[in-house]
């Protein structure tokens, strides 16, 4: 006969609260951070990305258009592939909380198309204290996105104010 199941209420009452993110002391200059396992990009996210944002350029949702202009297939929108790469680092870089200050020098190296998978790696570039807010520090990374084939399609600076552990 199997075990019974306990109520819900024994699970929480069991469950371990985890700290979540990072904090300014673990952002050494030079520190890399290789962002989780990767997002493959689908035809539906960059059609309903495009049609939500209003972004109807004919690259993103038109097969035989983007063919003419000497693409293999539809190109995925260019913001779509900063979001999604940006949302990849979060986990590392910012969950552990502290206000987004800001992203510095975006370029765009080569067009992303459906089916491609991306992956983001991070580098600490800067760190200082902040003399406005006690207890936080500001932190820039360096961040580059890829595709499947290791070619760098997007990188840019991002910088955050962030809390110190203690």
């Amino acid at each position: 006969m199997p075990e019974p199941i306990e109520p819900a209420a024994d699970f929480r009452d069991k469950a371990e609260l985890w700290t979540k993110g990072n904090c300014y002391e673990d952002f050494e200059p030079g520190r890399i951070f290789r962002h989780h396992w990767g997002r493959t990009v689908t035809a539906g996210d960059n059609s309903l990305f495009s049609s939500l944002t209003l972004s109807y350029n004919p690259l993103y949702f038109n097969t035989a258009y983007a063919q003419a202009h000497d693409h293999p297939g539809v190109v995925v929108n260019p913001l779509l592939v900063f979001n999604t790469v940006f949302g990849m680092t979060v986990e590392d870089l910012s969950e552990g909380g502290g206000p987004f200050l800001g992203v510095d020098r975006l370029s765009y190296h080569a067009p992303v198309y459906v089916g491609d998978t991306l992956s983001a790696v991070s580098t600490v570039e800067d760190r200082r204290t902040s003399s406005k807010f006690e207890g936080y520090g500001i932190v820039t990374w360096h961040t580059e996105g890829t595709n499947q084939h290791e070619v760098c399609v997007v990188d840019y600076r991002r910088t955050n104010l962030v809390r110190f552990r203690d």
